[in-house]
């Protein structure tokens, strides 16, 4: 146990490069310092009204200097194991939280997603402490810089270990992108050759794979705004356009427009009356920020319970 401080162009992938020189380690951003200041006020708030928790909080917030500190110290304790210790794991984190600040940013913009679109979060602090997808998508940044370092065997290592504790499977290689909420968590699958922009929420079982044993770039493409529903699977190196929503429980094998819905097994778009043009979704925000699954329905089917 670690004690201590110790349509292809409408795609924005990712940048692969995760190791910009500024701000330089250590340093907050505004929003960063923010977060972290409302975190420690609802740790001491919890541990006032729950002395039960008294101590886990003041070990695993409150006796930290930073955000990136606290949450290495929460996922080293989490993932460690035999294979990997959580004071090696400690340090490993709290090195590329110092080093990459992309990390850090992107850290503060998937709490705040969380915040924003679930309404069970009750607080900031409950998504750092408790939503293990949050905390996987953490730990799969870290195994991403492993990765790009060419650290593979330590980075597939962590993977192994994100996938035990937290039912998650992201391949280290996958670019994924921030303000990302995988709701719920449990069963979700992504594979190495995958891309997910930004803003896209993803919930349970969901899986973004192959379709065979095809090698190279073969995975799905997920652009900005996306919202993929439960249990839904997304095979092939396939675009899911901007703004794009998949049904849950869908099974989808072909690209799908920006703004559009698809809906099926297997998929087929949202079409008024079930004819003509898809139905396209032209809201400002995205689903995967509203998480608006059900929109658009009385406009293509007469189904009723």
């Amino acid at each position: 146990m670690v004690s201590g401080q110790s349509n292809h162009n409408h795609v924005h992938n990712p940048p692969a490069e995760v190791f910009p020189t500024f701000p330089p380690p250590e340093s907050q951003s505004d929003d960063e310092s923010r977060v972290w200041y409302q975190i420690k006020a609802e740790a001491l708030r919890d541990a006032d009204s729950e002395p039960a928790l008294a101590s886990y909080l003041y070990a695993t917030v409150l006796s930290h200097s930073s955000l990136p500190r606290s949450l290495s110290f929460h996922l080293a304790n989490k993932l460690g194991s035999s294979t990997l210790s959580s004071t090696l794991l400690y340090d490993l984190f709290v090195s590329s939280f110092t080093m990459h600040p992309t990390l850090r940013s992107a850290v503060v913009a998937d709490l705040l997603a969380v915040e924003k679109r679930d309404p069970a979060c009750v607080s900031i602090l409950h998504c750092l402490l408790n939503y293990k997808g949050f905390l996987a998508i953490q730990a799969y940044r870290i195994s991403h810089v492993l990765w790009l370092q060419n650290r593979r065997p330590l980075a597939l290592a962590l993977q192994s270990c994100i996938a035990d504790v937290f039912a998650v499977d992201i391949h280290p290689a996958a670019r994924i992108g921030k303000g990302i909420l995988l709701d719920h968590a449990t069963g979700v699958v992504i594979g190495e050759t995958a891309v997910i922009g930004n803003r896209v929420s993803i919930l349970h079982h969901v899986t973004l794979g192959g379709t065979g044993k095809d090698e190279g770039d073969r995975h799905p493409k997920i652009a900005d705004g996306v919202l993929i529903g439960a249990g839904a699977t997304v095979l092939g190196n396939i675009i899911i356009g901007e703004g794009a929503k998949i049904g849950a429980g869908s099974l989808v094998l072909k690209d799908v427009p920006d703004r559009t819905t698809a809906v099926g097994n297997p998929a087929r778009l949202v079409r008024r009356d079930n004819e003509g043009e898809p139905v396209r979704n032209e809201s400002d925000v995205f689903p995967g920020e509203t998480m608006d699954h059900t929109s658009f329905i009385e406009q293509w089917s007469s189904y009723v319970i």
